[in-house]
């Protein structure tokens, strides 16, 4: 798999509000991205927090750009203490919540980001995700 699907998309989408509903019972937003950044789909649920649209389209960013997980990257800020600004984009977020999608021989296909929650429920919800896709279950 050299590319992340819209029908792929789709189901990630689902997945991720069906397991914000069971295992937090909140409405979240969802925005899944290509390997690039740019966004494939988007739901928000009804009731999640209108600053959430775009927080989640940050965190997928985010996560897509800078190659790594948004968790993984806010600790690196935090222990260089770095400022995502430093990186001289402004769609740059380092709030945990996002996960890159990787294929079978290591690629990044693309980038999930969860806002609604706590962020290590955003980040739960978006590492679920990401290891399904990896598993071959989306």
């Amino acid at each position: 798999m050299n590319a992340l699907s819209l029908k792929q998309s789709n189901e990630l989408i689902r997945i991720a509000m069906e397991k914000a509903i069971a295992d937090y019972k909140r409405p979240i937003c969802v925005a899944v991205c290509d390997a690039a950044g740019l966004l494939i789909s988007f739901q928000r649920m009804e009731g999640a927090p209108l600053r959430s649209i775009a927080i989640s389209e940050g965190k997928a960013y985010s996560a897509a750009r800078m190659q790594t997980n948004t968790d993984a990257f806010f600790e690196r800020v935090q222990k260089a203490n770095l400022h995502t600004s430093w990186f001289c984009d402004e769609k740059i977020t380092a709030l945990p919540g996002g996960a890159i999608f990787i294929d079978s021989s290591g690629a990044i296909i693309g980038a999930v980001g969860i806002s609604g929650l706590a962020s290590e429920e955003d980040q739960a919800i978006a590492n679920h995700l990401a290891e399904r896709l990896a598993s071959g279950g989306v």
